[in-house]
């Protein structure tokens, strides 16, 4: 077996595979993704399936416009169904803070291009009839947000990249990278190493663990969220509903269960991804807070994913100074399947093309070492 690439990619979520295919359509065809498990086992595939291009900072609000650009137009590109449907974003805001942020939000967002728009809660309600307006100052409105099924894209990004000639090798573990001259050389629990030039870090939650195997601090944290799906239920809304203030996101799947998720603050640093009945409770309290008439709607099941946090909760692109060829792209903050199909675009005409992005260059590592001057992501749930 090969094990030569002129890039390899570690992780086999939405971002590796992306990353793989776009590379591939670019022209460089010997790629291989590295994939400790199965294909989105980690982040990708334990999202609540959301892409939204309403944001506080401008840099995430144009890689989510570009992302929904792209995805517009991508089920035919891959030739593979990945449920995209675009039934808008209901942000809602409960204070006066959150009104005035939303409003500066959306003059922003405006700005870049967005169709968005504040409503009043007569209007929210008419969106999603079962809201508790009471509770509801303004909300926020983008009708081409909508969601998507995670494990369809990142499976038809991954065909699409093997038949341009990309390998993915599953149940591969990265244990240990060194450098010599011009090449990195991957070593894996199997036993086999891998050789490239170019290196992309694409390891979501374990982003940290593969800097440090080349030295190189990448300050990516890893939390636990828990969402859930209830019983399949007759057609209730299109959007998805987030609640900053609350703490909560829901939409409706193509089969009829509600989806619902929280962060929680007190939740540690880590790795873990099983369940509480903490999150069961507190999740029913919240959702009927704010959806009092679906209080008998019954859960199937239960589980966690991680968000992979910076301290300004935006990604971490682009190469390091410590080691040439070494790109990032990590520290999504619960948000890579939002911003995939752009971010995969950018650095892949970065590395072939040699084209500059400032949105890239802002978000390159360095900003996170004098924190000082981070301007933080407020529109995380």
């Amino acid at each position: 077996m090969n094990r030569t690439f002129d890039a390899v990619i570690i992780g086999g979520g939405i971002l590796g595979v992306s990353v793989a295919y776009e590379l591939a359509r670019a022209g460089m065809t010997n790629v291989c993704v590295l994939e400790k498990k199965y294909l989105a086992s980690g982040s990708s595939g334990r999202c609540g399936g959301g892409f939204r291009q309403q944001w506080s900072t401008a840099a995430n609000t144009s890689l989510a416009m570009d992302s929904v650009r792209r995805l517009e137009g991508l089920e035919e590109e891959l030739g593979y169904r990945t449920e995209f449907f675009q039934g808008g974003y209901l942000i809602l805001a409960h204070t006066e803070e959150e009104e005035q942020q939303f409003a500066r939000n959306v003059a922003m967002q405006r700005g870049l291009g967005l169709e968005v728009d504040m409503i009043d809660p007569d209007e929210a309600h008419k969106i999603v009839p079962f809201l508790n307006t009471e509770l509801i100052r303004k909300a926020t409105w983008c009708p081409k947000d909508g969601h998507i099924n995670p494990f369809l894209l990142t499976q038809g990004y991954a065909n699409a990249a093997k038949s341009l000639g990309a390998q993915i090798h599953l149940w591969t573990n990265v244990t240990g990278i060194m450098k010599k001259s011009d090449t990195f050389f991957v070593m894996t629990e199997n036993g086999n190493t891998y050789q490239t030039p170019l290196l992309f870090n694409c390891a979501g939650a374990f982003s940290r663990t593969i800097g440090q195997m080349l030295n190189v601090d990448i300050p990516v944290d890893p939390y636990r969220h828990e969402i859930l799906v209830t019983e399949p239920v007759e057609r209730l809304w299109d959007p998805m509903v987030i609640s900053f203030n609350i703490g909560l996101y829901a939409r409706q799947e193509m089969s009829g269960g509600v989806v619902m998720g929280m962060g929680d603050p007190n939740e540690p640093v880590g790795t873990y991804v099983g369940s509480s009945m903490h999150f069961m409770y507190e999740m029913s309290q919240r959702f009927t807070r704010l959806f009092p008439k679906l209080d008998k709607l019954r859960i199937v099941r239960q589980w966690a994913g991680l968000y992979e946090m910076t301290a300004d909760a935006q990604p971490i692109l682009g190469p390091v100074e410590e080691v040439d060829n070494f790109i990032q792209a990590s520290g999504f903050s619960g948000h890579g399947l939002m911003l995939a199909p752009a971010v995969s675009q950018i650095l892949a005409a970065m590395v072939i093309k040699g084209e500059k992005s400032q949105v890239v260059e802002s978000l390159n590592v360095k900003r996170l070492y004098n924190l000082k001057d981070v301007v933080k992501e407020k529109s995380v749930v």
